[in-house]
C-alpha cells in the first residue's frame, strides 16, 4: 500500500472514531439563576410550573439556582455576583434592587424580570416594545390598578372618607407605588393618610395607632418582601383596628385581610418561564417586548367581612375570582 493510501486510510479511521466521541459528549444543561424575596412566595411554584409545562424537568434538562433574600437587602450584591460567577444562562428576578444590581453586574447574561412597577419609569428598560440590551420580562404594572383598588373599597364601604396607605418607606418600589395612590386619591377626591414604616422590623402597631387616631376608615397595604413577611400581623391589626383592608396580593387575604386585587401573578410567572424558554432557544432579550397583564384577580375573605360586620355586595361576590369562607 502506498504512503498516500495509508494517509487516506488513517484519516478515514480518525474521522470515523471521532463521531462516537462527539456523540458521547454530554449536552450542556442550561442553568437559571432565580432570586426571590422569600421562599414562601407562591410565584416561585408558578414559575416552576411554567417550566414544567414547557417540558423542562429540574435536575434533568434544566438547573435552577434559587436564592432567597428574606428581607436581608444587604445580601443583594453578593447573591447577584455569585450567580454571575456561576455563569447562569438566564437571570430571573422580581424585586427592584436585585434587578438593578443584575443590570449593573452583567451586560451579557439575559435578564428576565417580573415586576409590579413600571420598568420604564424605574430606569430598567427604555421602552416596553423595545427594551434593548439584555433585559425583557413581564410587568404587572398598570396605573389603573391603584384607582381600581380605591373604587373596590368604595363598593364595600360606600361612606368611605379616609384611606390609610401602609408602605415600606425604605424601598424604592413602594415609594413609587405610593405616589400612584396619591394620584388616584386626588382624582377620586379621597383623602389618603401615609403610614410609612421602615424595615426590617417595621413599627406596625404604631402605624395602626396613627390610622385610628386620624380616623381612617379603610386601609391599603402596598406589598413588598418586607411587609409580606408580616402579612398575618397586618391582617390581625387591621381587624383589631376595625379597618377593612385592601391588599395588593392574595397572600394577604389568605392571611386574613379583606380584599386583594391584582394581575394574575401565576399567569405572569408562567409567561416569564416562556420568555426564558425563548431565550434558551436563541432569541435575544432585546427582541422580546416586555409583556403586560391581561388577566386580573379579585379575592374576598368573607370570614373577615363577617368579623368586621361588613356585608359584601352580591355583585362583588359575583365578580370575585375566589371567596374565602
Amino acid at each position: 500500500m502506498g504512503k498516500k493510501a495509508i494517509r487516506v486510510t488513517l484519516s478515514a479511521m480518525l474521522l470515523t472514531c471521532s463521531f462516537p466521541a462527539e456523540a458521547q459528549q454530554p449536552k450542556k444543561i442550561p442553568r437559571i439563576g432565580y432570586v426571590a424575596g422569600t421562599a414562601e412566595n407562591p410565584n416561585v411554584e408558578a414559575f416552576r410550573q411554567g417550566l414544567r409545562d414547557l417540558g423542562y424537568i429540574e435536575g434533568k434538562n434544566i438547573l435552577v439556582e434559587y436564592r432567597y433574600l428574606e428581607g436581608n437587602w444587604d445580601r443583594v450584591p453578593s447573591i447577584v455576583n455569585e450567580l454571575v460567577q456561576l455563569k447562569v444562562d438566564v437571570f430571573v428576578s422580581s424585586n427592584l434592587p436585585t434587578i438593578h444590581a443584575a443590570k449593573r453586574a452583567t451586560k451579557t447574561i439575559p435578564i428576565v424580570i417580573v415586576i409590579t412597577l413600571d420598568p420604564v419609569a424605574t430606569g430598567i428598560i427604555g421602552s416596553l416594545a423595545r427594551p434593548g440590551g439584555n433585559i425583557t420580562g413581564v410587568t404587572t404594572f398598570m396605573t389603573q390598578l391603584s384607582g381600581k383598588r380605591l373604587e373596590l373599597l368604595k363598593e364595600v364601604i360606600p361612606g368611605i372618607s379616609r384611606v390609610a396607605i401602609l408602605w415600606d418607606a425604605n424601598s424604592q418600589g413602594p415609594t413609587i407605588a405610593f405616589k400612584e395612590y396619591e394620584v388616584a386619591g386626588r382624582a377620586q377626591k379621597k383623602p389618603l393618610q401615609s403610614l410609612g414604616v421602615r424595615g426590617p422590623n417595621p413599627d406596625l402597631e404604631g402605624a395602626f395607632q396613627a390610622a385610628v387616631k386620624e380616623r381612617a376608615n379603610a386601609l391599603i397595604t402596598i406589598a413588598n418582601p418586607v411587609l409580606t413577611r408580616y402579612r398575618r400581623q397586618i391582617a390581625s391589626l387591621a381587624i383589631k383596628s376595625r379597618l377593612p383592608s385592601m391588599c395588593e396580593t392574595r397572600q394577604y387575604v389568605d392571611a386574613g385581610c379583606l380584599l386583594s386585587y391584582e394581575a394574575d401573578n401565576a399567569e405572569s410567572y408562567k409567561r416569564a418561564a416562556t420568555l426564558v424558554d425563548k431565550i434558551l432557544k436563541g432569541t435575544k432579550p432585546s427582541d422580546l417586548p416586555v409583556e403586560q397583564p391581561t388577566k386580573f384577580e379579585l379575592v374576598i375573605n368573607l370570614k373577615t367581612a363577617k368579623t368586621l360586620g361588613i356585608g359584601i355586595p352580591s355583585k362583588m361576590l359575583m365578580w370575585a375570582d375566589q371567596v374565602i369562607e
